[in-house]
């Protein structure tokens, strides 16, 4: 299997090479940083499998699933990610992604997703198909917001920029844009100004 990889964590992707490397029948062909490298590497050389961290600088994870769905729909992709929240883990899942596992999962599971995904099956980590029977039993616990992006949410609202929301919620700046973008991707906005009258006119704030 000709696996992608797509991590901005070089420490953490040269750890999962090394591990894919020594597997037999896995060959990493290649292993990139952003999505758009990715996308740049993927319009020259055939893959089997991508496996693609959610949380990337520039373009995200799920654009970059939207994209090689579209121009490479039989390319499988696994979805490795910090992220456990129910609406994220659905609408990323809704756009045909064959797996999907967090990166606090062990390396066996890895494997276990890729060789079960190679075979055209789909593999979800353990806790993330706990989650999402849980959502089934009990929808009205999973809000369109998560607590967190309610928290970042009131913030905006305060005209708070990035770097003042992660001083106050002791948060990275990146973590604070991956919230901002999943928050104007639920509500359906793409401005301040609409995504502040959603929110009052939903009682988001």
């Amino acid at each position: 299997m000709k696996i992608l990889l797509v991590d901005d964590h070089i420490i953490l992707m040269d750890g999962i090479k090394s591990l894919l490397d020594g597997v037999e029948g896995f060959e990493v062909v290649a292993a990139k940083n952003t999505a758009e490298e990715a996308l740049e590497y993927l319009k020259n050389h055939e893959i089997d499998i991508l496996v693609s961290d959610y949380n990337l600088p520039g373009m995200d994870g799920l654009d970059l699933v939207k994209t090689v769905k579209r121009i490479l729909p039989q390319t499988k992709i696994i979805i490795l990610s910090q992220h456990d929240e129910v609406h994220l883990v659905k609408e990323i899942l809704k756009e045909g992604v064959q797996g999907y596992i967090l990166k606090k999962d062990t390396h066996r599971e890895l494997v276990s997703a890729i060789t079960q995904v190679s075979r055209g099956k789909i593999f979800m980590s353990n806790e993330i198909n706990q989650m999402l029977v849980e959502s089934l039993n009990f929808p009205e616990e999973h809000k369109l917001l998560t607590d967190r992006e309610r928290e970042i949410l009131k913030l905006i609202a305060k005209e708070y920029t990035n770097k003042m929301i992660a001083e106050a919620l002791f948060i990275s700046e990146r973590t604070v844009e991956t919230h901002r973008k999943n928050i104007f991707r639920k509500t359906k906005t793409n401005s301040l100004v609409g995504l502040i009258k959603f929110s009052y006119a939903n009682n988001l704030i």
